[in-house]
């Protein structure tokens, strides 16, 4: 994209704040690749005023938009029509503006990480036994998206106690079968990672530079995949600790990438071009 003309059609991601997030950057790299005449912007909007903006988005010309905290759950209560996959997962991240003039909530977050998961282990979560490190919001979904991707066995932990034990009665009710297990205490935990195929991170623990691992090397194994949802160094603490127990690691920059080209093929139609998508984001996380 070079020239903004009357007929640019944009897209736009919408959060209370906005200004960290990176949604602009990967989608307008899969713009430019295309050769669309479109743009991605960003928007803070609060929470009270999203369900009046929407609409008045939709008649402007917008093609879609995304959301980010705290809006998600807002549009989930909101919205009328809901997809399978927010219904789910209990929040939208992804708004399309349906040609019938319908507002339909998606979310494409679960999306992002079963397809990361794919890509940097070569294999999913079907006959696995997963260990969900954290079930606040990322959590919760990294759950629920396991299960229903057909994980043998769950185990979960969280300081949290009320938070595990909510994500594990969601579990019972929608996995009547599935065998979850709680961790409670360190001990419990560590247990619980090194018995598991695949564990995954979903705590702020790492975000910081100062930041300590919440589990050591002796927690993991030869043979098991480590994911980190935190994406803001290439080697998280959370990942150090497992490569040094045996694991195979990566971290949550794949599962960014893959919930927004989701949402740009539910609003275009169109595959991304997903290399420029990866190019455009480690650049900007990594300085590349």
């Amino acid at each position: 994209m070079t020239h903004l003309s009357g007929h640019t059609k944009p897209y736009a991601v919408l959060g209370h704040p906005i200004g960290h997030t990176l949604s602009p950057v990967m989608h307008n790299a899969s713009i430019r690749a295309l050769g669309l005449d479109a743009i991605y912007l960003a928007f803070d909007v609060a929470p009270d005023r999203l369900l009046e903006v929407l609409p008045a988005m939709q008649a402007m010309g917008f093609g879609g938009v995304n959301l980010t905290i705290p809006l998600k759950e807002v549009a989930f209560r909101g919205l009328k029509h809901l997809d399978a996959s927010a219904r789910l997962l209990g929040a939208v991240n992804t708004v399309e503006f349906a040609a019938n003039g319908d507002l339909v909530g998606h979310n494409t977050d679960g999306f992002g990480f079963l397809k990361a998961m794919e890509e940097a282990f070569g294999d999913g979560v079907a006959g696995a036994s997963v260990f969900v490190l954290g079930c606040g919001g990322a959590g919760r979904a990294v759950a629920l998206m396991a299960a229903g991707a057909g994980a043998a066995r769950l185990a979960l932990a969280d300081v949290d106690q009320a938070k595990r034990d909510a994500v594990a009665a969601e579990l019972a009710k929608l996995h009547p079968g599935l065998s979850v297990q709680h961790a409670a205490t360190p001990a419990d935990q560590a247990a619980a990672c090194r018995a598991a195929d695949v564990v995954v991170q979903c705590t702020p623990v790492g975000m910081k530079p100062t930041d300590r691992p919440l589990l050591g090397p002796d927690a993991f194994r030869a043979g098991q995949r480590a994911f980190d949802l935190i994406y803001m160094t290439p080697e998280t603490v959370f990942m150090e600790q497992a490569r040094l127990g045996g694991a195979r690691c990566a971290n949550g920059l794949g599962m960014l990438l893959h919930q927004g080209a989701r949402a740009f093929t539910i609003w275009t139609g169109r595959e991304p071009d997903v290399a420029a998508m990866r190019a455009a984001l480690q650049a900007a996380v990594y300085k590349a």
